[in-house]
């Protein structure tokens, strides 16, 4: 697609509500140090920082998902612990916030770019999980629409901590 088109429809639909949370979400972090990023000021283990970079860590997954199928989102079968996925939500050290949102950005301009051209009908069994059920697959536009869901929770989440943190409202 050039710059002189114009996206329309669900196309255009999924960018601007993907782009709207994603802002949501990284208007939550903006001021703040890798400290306070890192902290988990409210009864919830979760972070800002923690939170960015779990959001952008599915979102990658769920697109290499439409990219390239099942297979893609099928676990590590040497990990057998949950450490993994915890420390998917926590900023480890030598993390900065900085360093996460840059990460961030590059996987939501890779899924931009996806958004533009993919077969929106494009269809992958989801993988085998106690949380999927069994057989049932997701096109696409299923996969955006989650990934939309997870960015607009998750946004919700974080505003809910920078205000514990300092006051700061993203909206209201």
């Amino acid at each position: 697609m050039t710059t002189t088109e114009i996206l329309t429809g669900e196309r255009a639909d999924f960018l601007e509500t993907l782009q709207q949370h994603r802002w949501f979400l990284t208007f939550t972090a903006q001021g703040l140090s890798d400290e306070q990023a890192a902290s988990s000021p409210t009864a919830s283990a979760l972070s800002i920082g923690g939170l960015i970079k779990h959001v952008a860590s599915v979102e990658e997954s769920w697109v290499k998902f439409i990219e390239e199928g099942t297979s893609a989102m099928e676990s590590d079968p040497e990990s057998t612990d949950y450490e993994d996925r915890e420390a998917n939500f926590r900023m480890q050290p030598g993390e900065t916030l900085e360093s996460i949102i840059a990460h961030y950005n590059e996987i939501a301009a890779h899924t931009d770019k996806l958004v533009e051209t993919v077969d929106m009908d494009l269809s992958h069994p989801l993988p085998s999980a106690p949380w999927f059920p069994e057989g049932k697959a997701w096109s696409a536009r299923r996969v955006l629409v989650h990934i939309v869901a997870e960015t607009s929770q998750h946004a919700g989440h974080a505003d809910i901590i920078r205000e514990t943190i300092d006051g700061q409202k993203t909206m209201g």
